[in-house]
């Protein structure tokens, strides 16, 4: 069970099993305020890691019955995972060619390639933030991911490459996504002149289990609704 958060990485939590109080890794550095509330369930696993100080890292939380992933690394293993069979529908006339791609000033998760040869850079950003049925991304302030999306602009409107972004959300209880301008309205203002561009934007929910995490269904990414708040 949860009980409180020191700083970004780390939880302190109860394992009931012992009654003992463990430290655990944190591995995503968002607010997440209405997902780590006192005493509910995070799920963990034990880190691979012998060298590490905290022997767990943090994984699922149980959140009004549902299972929300709080690592941020699961996105993008799920994503090369689908990519490189081909199961992306959105974008299935493109090939997987490599991951951590380096173009221009930054490091782009994926670079794709239709038949053609023409390349896509793809962009993939983690969503656990919801107000009811509406997903919003970010969830702090991020600084390195409005410098990410108006490179992403830029390389658009050069016309040598396509440009995308995906919104991995990391539940399964919602229907739309958008920006959360009230959190990071810089964020929000970029991405909406990113899409103005010729980025594309897509978004995707995730089935989680105790067993694993799934990409679950598209759903669609819609900036009109930045202005939206949360109490």
């Amino acid at each position: 069970m949860f009980k409180e958060r020191p700083n970004r990485f780390i939880l302190t939590c109860l394992y009931e099993d012992t009654n003992s109080i463990e430290t655990v890794h944190l591995a995503d550095p968002g607010r997440l305020k209405e997902l780590l509330v006192k005493d509910s369930a995070v799920y963990v696993l034990p880190s691979t890691n012998p060298n590490r100080k905290t022997k767990w890292t943090a994984v699922l939380v149980e959140h009004e019955g549902i299972y929300v992933s709080i690592n941020t690394t699961f996105p993008n293993k799920l994503i090369e995972t689908v990519l490189k069979s081909g199961a992306l529908k959105e974008l299935n006339t493109y090939q997987w060619v490599k991951s951590e791609f380096v173009y221009g000033n930054s490091r782009w998760d994926f670079m794709l390639e239709d038949k053609e040869g023409k390349g896509l850079l793809l962009e993939v950003k983690s969503v656990t933030l919801a107000n009811g049925r509406i997903g919003m991304f970010p969830d702090a302030v991020t600084a390195r991911g409005a410098k990410h999306v108006q490179e992403l602009a830029a390389i658009a409107k050069e016309g040598n490459w396509k440009t995308a972004i995906l919104f991995v959300v990391q539940r399964e209880d919602v229907e739309v996504v958008t920006s959360a301008a009230h959190i990071d309205p810089h964020f929000a203002e970029c991405l909406e002149q990113a899409e103005q561009a010729g980025v594309r934007l897509l978004a995707y929910t995730c089935k989680l289990s105790l067993e694993g995490i799934h990409l679950y269904r598209p759903i669609p990414v819609q900036l009109n609704k930045k202005m939206l708040t949360v109490n």
